[in-house]
């Protein structure tokens, strides 16, 4: 037996990107105000501006209303800034807070540009009716009003405006990570943009929508299921989908009824040997990933019904008759092919990443670097570590893919920057373990700028030599780690290297001690080798172990580099797809390491959303059901 549930599919918000065509692990909410602006109003700041013309049938009127938000994205691909959306139009002020918000899918692996423009809206208009200027003026400004016929004629809003018409107050360009990661998810920075002038200050405030937290624990038992089975009864479960808006095809149905309309998001476990099963109660998320196999089963009917009738919970309403229509049509005396009956359905409501951050939890992001003789003469074209003066070598395109996505999310952008197999000047000491910058008290570098210029140096002062060890460096980030255990703070260790591991049994054992720490490793394989030791230390197959001792979580994402360079040469998308990859898990990894330790993020009731969407949080859509 196999039911499907059908959710209703989330639209995304915003232009599509091919590079963001996944579900987003939230959406946020951007609140804009500002603060100061330039007032380009010399004459008066208590009325709009007006300037009056007349002809022999009619006068025109222009009239400035102060400011208008713009927000501009910017596409990976082309690097191409998109307009997203405006707030409304604010007059008479100097210190706007806009109420129009900005809802944006928010993803952690992705480095999602933005850009805030603030003009000064001027409007003209011409209209017949006007005959007499000063109690035009009276009757509709001095009231603050504008008349009907305005609104009618000039969409303030419409995104085919020219702006350039309209004079420029100043903007503002920053990450949706760095608006996320400010403290308190409020960030507030100079306007830009005019030389010479102070243009204010702009606040950008970030909040999840509460839709994106909300999950649901359901329970399903069968009454009186058709039997299936020749010599036994029925082995039935339970198969969810959600609907398709589009229409598209989901995959290949088993189905005849499914249409094509329905993507599947969950499964049950199977029920021996019943016509009366009762399933394990499972929880899923509202915004649930398609997920399950699509091997044959015996169809024996289906049902409809809606998420806002299971949020309801167990009533005389939510027991469905399982029909067949094949058999209906077949048999006079139908009548249906038993009942499914929902038992519980509890929602609730789970803290996230984005909480975790809001409460002022840090990301700490250290970059590991492979100095080794293997990597070939960095003065030679040929090597790894060559220092082309027109284009990033591969370590620097993987160190800023990642950092300068993850450099959001700390707070004072100082990275620990490490090297290893290297002879160090100026006796040749071999290290595994050395400050990129030469200072081993103190190996913070400024921004993933200092880090890279820290790298350029120390390339023109160690010699690369060798072997290829793991385990130091991982041991020392873990050290620091060791010393966290309250939730505010969680550290990324980015590993650059070309080949095989040396000591791959230590770094078994490092990474298994490891996991029981605030801490993940991203470990990317630049070069031709082959990288099999590392496939096995990201363990999303097997388990790492050392000792006999398993890995308490999955804590290792691998990379080759080679698979993520463009094609056509285009190196900001193979960074862009390279962070994708890598940083895709993080997000999980820091949750399960706060869930499993019971930490809660250091966040009051009130931060949480209040504003659900609510098409998304109860929709009224109906689920297919199919037995």
């Amino acid at each position: 037996m196999s039911a499907a549930i059908a959710f209703p599919n989330m639209a995304s918000i915003g232009e599509l990107d091919p590079l963001t065509a996944a579900i987003p692990a939230t959406k946020v909410e951007i609140t804009v105000s500002c603060r100061n602006l330039l007032d380009r109003d010399t004459f008066s700041k208590s009325d709009p501006r007006l300037a009056w013309s007349s002809s022999a049938c009619s006068y025109s009127c222009s009239f400035c209303i102060p400011v208008v938000c713009v927000l501009y994205t910017q596409t990976v691909a082309s690097r191409e800034w998109r307009e997203f959306g405006r707030t409304e139009v604010i007059d008479n002020t100097l210190n706007p807070d806009f109420v129009r918000k900005f809802i944006l899918d928010y993803f952690f692996e992705e480095r999602q540009n933005l850009r805030f423009d603030l003009h000064e809206f001027e409007i003209h208009f011409t209209h017949k009716d006007i005959t007499d200027t000063r109690e035009f003026h009276q009757k509709w400004f001095c009231g603050g009003h504008f008349p009907k016929w305005i609104s009618k004629e000039y969409d303030l809003d419409s995104k085919s405006q020219n702006l350039s018409k309209h004079d420029f107050l100043g903007q503002m360009y920053c990450t949706l990570g760095e608006v996320v990661g400010s403290p308190g998810s409020r960030m507030e920075r100079p306007l830009l943009g005019i030389p010479g002038k102070n243009c204010g200050t702009i606040i950008a405030k970030a909040e999840e929508l509460g839709n994106c937290r909300e999950s649901v624990l359901l329970q399903f038992c069968g009454n009186k299921l058709d039997k299936k089975d020749f010599f036994g009864k029925s082995d039935p479960f339970l198969v969810f989908y959600r609907s398709n808006e589009d229409g598209t095809k989901a995959f290949e149905s088993l189905f005849c009824l499914i249409e094509n309309r329905y993507t599947i998001c969950h499964k049950t476990e199977v029920v021996k040997n019943t016509l009366d099963p009762v399933w394990q109660a499972f929880k899923i998320p509202v915004r649930a990933l398609c997920n399950g196999d699509y091997d044959r089963h015996d169809y024996i009917g289906e049902f409809k019904t809606s998420y806002r009738e299971l949020s309801k919970g167990q009533s005389q309403f939510n027991v469905w008759e399982v029909l067949n229509m094949k058999k209906k049509k077949k048999k006079k005396k139908y009548l249906n092919s038993g009942t499914v009956t929902l038992l519980s359905c509890l929602i609730d409501i789970e803290v996230t990443f984005l909480d975790y951050i809001k409460g002022g939890t840090q990301i700490n992001f250290t970059v590991a670097i492979d100095f080794t003789a293997s990597n070939g003469n960095p003065s030679q074209p040929t090597s790894l570590h060559y220092m082309n003066p027109y284009q990033l070598n591969a370590y620097a395109m993987a160190l800023r893919a990642v950092g300068e996505i993850i450099q959001d999310y700390d707070s004072d952008k100082m990275f620990p920057a490490l090297g290893f197999g290297a002879k160090l000047p100026p006796d040749g000491r071999v290290s595994h373990e050395f400050a990129l910058n030469g200072n081993p008290e103190n190996p913070y570098c400024s921004g993933i700028e200092g880090v890279l210029e820290a790298y350029y140096r120390s390339l023109k002062s160690v010699r690369l030599y060798g072997p290829t060890f793991f385990s130091p460096v991982i041991n020392h980030v873990a050290r620091y780690a060791s010393l966290v255990k309250d939730g505010s703070e969680y550290f990324i260790l980015l590993i650059i290297s070309d080949g095989v591991i040396s000591d791959m049994a230590q770094t078994k054992e490092s990474i298994v001690n490891a996991s029981c720490l605030p801490m993940s490793i991203i470990i990317v394989g630049v070069g031709s080798a082959e990288f099999d030791e590392m496939i096995e230390l990201d363990g999303d197959e097997v388990r790492i172990s050392s000792r006999g001792r398993f890995a308490e979580r999955d804590i290792v994402q691998f990379v080759p580099f080679r698979d993520y360079v463009d094609p056509r040469g285009n190196h900001i998308l193979s960074m862009a797809r390279l962070a994708k990859d890598v940083l895709a898990e993080i997000p999980d990894q820091f949750l399960h390491y706060m869930r499993t330790r019971g930490i809660k993020p250091n966040l009051s009731p009130s931060c949480y959303s209040s504003k659900p969407l609510s098409a998304l949080t109860h929709p009224a859509h109906p689920l297919q059901t199919q037995i």
